[in-house]
Formats: structure tokens, sequence, C-alpha cells
């Protein structure tokens, strides 16, 4: 805990008050800076990141001794767990953030009125962005460099489970920030484990201009029941992968593999298996043999379970639930607006993946499908910043205000109008 936190140990109100005033201030001073300076904090702490690497693993190994100790089950101890590859993408996200443009103060849709003035409008950071999530440290990361290129200020608050990462990611980034010169207390991440500090920062009205919530279902519904702030955010993801009958078997066998099995606890993991009756018998015999050998669970519907007779039985409530573990619900449908219907009912509206060589129902699929992702002849794992080109992202939102699915720079700016004129005036 910082000398911060600890001298207002027993004042968690106090204490996230101040953290709000510093961000304020510090976005007032990042709503000025050149893009170099911004760029060069980042590259800074990559630097710094990549020079902590013991440091860091040393601080993980405590969380993850942790957590076992505490019952965390393998999915969650795997989104806590900061391998050398995923410090190394830490750093490598950072340095993909600094290559890209910088939004802010962008002009667009610059046009001259009837009046002779010109109205366009700018591109401008959002302020002080508050960002609540669980288990991942590299969100730590990752947050702090969309927020800083995109000219915002942060306050982090992260999991009790992840504690001693997340305050060795902070150091990494406090120091980046100060070798480039730029106010450490842009990117501030909260000291305390004590849980009143999640809704002190709600609080912030004055201080915090967007919450962004990333965990499970239960944290983002009570942030987005207790929040004075607004939210974005996605609930979870029910994602789907939908194999149509012209769907090349190949294809669809390797797409649907991976979608499930490429890495269990993410919210871009396919859940729900739905397969078109005319290709069913060629395509879940091959997948069934394939999952069971990687020990994924199959829960199927009647007619999957006729085909692979050796399933579980899916239960209604399968078909609503994000399993993020080795779980597939899986469902024999007669058409493509069958399972549309299905998605409609039970998705997320996260990313819904066809699987199929016809293009006309490809691009019925990809206009019908209200997801904020929606794929053909792919994998749902590749919904995400990274895989986007956005060089990281802050979060998927579901909603369909102001940001839709992965967030990256642009999404954590918005727009304002701007008008030039020469001593007009209005007659």
């Amino acid at each position: 805990m910082t000398e911060s936190a600890e001298s207002m140990a027993f004042d968690v109100p106090g204490y996230m008050l101040e953290l709000g005033r510093r961000a304020r201030d510090a976005a007032r001073r990042l709503g000025s800076v050149e893009t170099g300076a911004k760029d060069a904090a980042l590259h800074a702490i990559a630097d710094a990141i990549l020079a902590a690497r013991a440091e860091l693993g040393a601080e993980n190994r405590k969380d993850l001794d942790a957590g076992r100790r505490h019952g965390l089950d393998a999915a969650l101890l795997d989104r806590l767990e900061l391998t050398d590859a995923r410090i190394d993408a830490m750093a490598e996200g950072l340095r993909q953030v600094a290559a890209l443009p910088d939004p802010v103060g962008a002009i667009s849709d610059l046009k001259y009125r009837p009046s002779g003035i010109q109205v366009g409008r700018m591109r401008v950071p959002l302020g002080v962005i508050g960002i609540i999530y669980e288990s991942r440290p590299n969100v730590t990361a990752d947050a702090a460099a969309l927020c800083l290129k995109a000219g915002n200020a942060c306050i982090l608050r992260g999991g009790s489970e992840a504690l001693h990462s997340n305050q060795a990611i902070a150091a990494c980034i406090a120091q980046g920030l100060e070798d480039a010169g730029l106010p450490a207390t842009a990117v501030q991440v909260v000291a305390t484990t004590d849980r009143a500090a999640v809704g002190e920062l709600l609080k912030l009205e004055g201080y915090v201009d967007v919450i962004v919530p990333r965990g499970g279902k239960g944290l983002i519904e009570r942030i987005t029941r207790e929040s004075r702030i607004p939210v974005i955010k996605h609930l979870h993801g029910v994602c789907h992968t939908y194999i149509d009958d012209q769907a090349d078997i190949d294809k669809a066998v390797r797409v649907a593999f991976n979608a499930k099995t490429q890495r269990y606890g993410t919210c871009n993991t396919m859940e729900t298996l739905l397969v078109a009756a005319g290709i069913a018998g060629r395509v879940l015999p091959a997948l069934g043999s394939m999952y069971r050998d990687e020990g994924v669970e199959l829960r199927g519907c009647e007619r999957t379970r006729a085909i692979l007779p050796d399933i579980n039985a899916a239960q209604e409530a399968d078909w609503d639930e994000e399993y993020l573990a080795p779980i597939l619900a899986v469902r024999v449908v007669e058409n493509m607006d069958e399972a549309m219907d299905h998605i409609e009912r039970h998705g997320s509206r996260h990313t819904d993946v066809i699987v199929t060589e016809n293009v006309t129902r490809a691009r019925r699929f990809l206009r019908e499908v209200d997801s904020s992702s929606v794929m053909v002849n792919a994998s749902s794992r590749f919904a995400d910043g990274f895989e986007y080109g956005l060089g990281a992202e802050i979060g998927i939102s579901t909603d369909k205000l102001h940001a839709r699915g992965p967030v990256g720079l642009e999404g954590l700016t918005t727009q304002k109008f701007i008008v030039l004129g020469d001593g007009h005036i209005r007659v």
C-alpha cells in the first residue's frame, strides 16, 4: 500500500476523494500534452515492465499462492497468472498503442454554412476514467496505455486477488510517466483492498467522467446499479458459433475447436455451438472426439445426443451460461433462421460467428445478428482490441451508445463542435 493509502487506511472516502482530485488535475495537464510526450511515456513504461520481469513474477506468485489457498478455480488462476509471454505482451501492447495515430485534436466534417462560418467536430479526451476489474493484472497496463494515449487520466481498481501484481505494475507505470516528464497521478492504482473503495469511486461524479467495469456478471450488475457516473460495459459473453449446412467441414471443425479450447477463461470464448441439422452428422462426431480428448464436457440437446450419445443432456439454463471453463453447450438447429432465433433469445450481444460458404447467408447473418462483433468463418477468440488493430482494449461494450465492441482509443474520446469564423455575426 502506498504512503497515501496507509495514511488514510481508516478513511476510504477521503482516500478515494483524493485520488479523484489528483486525477482531475492530471487530466487537465494531459489535455495539452503533445503526442510525442505520450508516446515516450508509453515506451518508458514498456521498458520498465520488461526491466522488472523478475519482480513482477515474484509478486504475481504471491497472488497465485494466495488464490490457491482461497480456492480460486483453474479459470480464475489462469486469468491471474503473469507468464513471461504475458509480460512480453503487456510491453508489446504499450508499444503498439504508442504506434497508433493519436485521435486527440483530430478535426472532421468541417464544412462552410450559408452564414459563412465553418462548423466541424474535434475529438477530445473524456477526462477521467475509472476502471474496475478482476483477476487479470495485464489489464492494469492495457488500461493505462489506452487512457494515456487518448489524453485521459485514470483510476484503476483491480481485484484483491491481484493486489501484489497490480501494485508491481503500477510502480512500473509511475516510473515510466516520471521518466517522460508526465504526472505520475495520470494513472493511479487503488492501493487498498477495502471493498468500500469501489462504492466510493462510483460516487465521484465531480471527478470521474466514465466508469468501465471488467469482470464477472455480479460485479458489472452491481456497478451498473450503483454508479452515479456513466458506465461502458458488457455483462457477460455468451458467444455462439453456428455451423451452416453449406459450411466447409474442415473450416467448421477448425474454427469451432479453436473458439472453445484456445483459452477458456475469456469473454470471447464460444459457450454454445449451433449446428445445422443437414451437416450435424458429419461435423459433430469429429468435433465430439476432439473435445473429449481436450477434456471439454459437452452438454447437448436431444438431437445432438442422438449423434453423440455419451454426452450430458443440456438443461434450459445451459443456453444462457457463460461457463469460462471447459464446458460447451451444443444444439442442433434446423437452419440459419432457427440459429439466429436462438442467438436472439440466449445471446449476450457480444460475439457470434457463422461458418458457411454461402455468401448470401453470410451477409444476412452479418446484417441481422445484433451483436457487437459478428464474424464469418473465423474464431470468436479474435474479438479483442489487439486482434482488431486497436493495440489493446479497455473492455468490450455490448451497449449501443457511445462505444460498441472492443473499446480502444477512439472509444475513450468524445467530440465537440468547433466553429471557425472571421468576424462573423448573426443577423
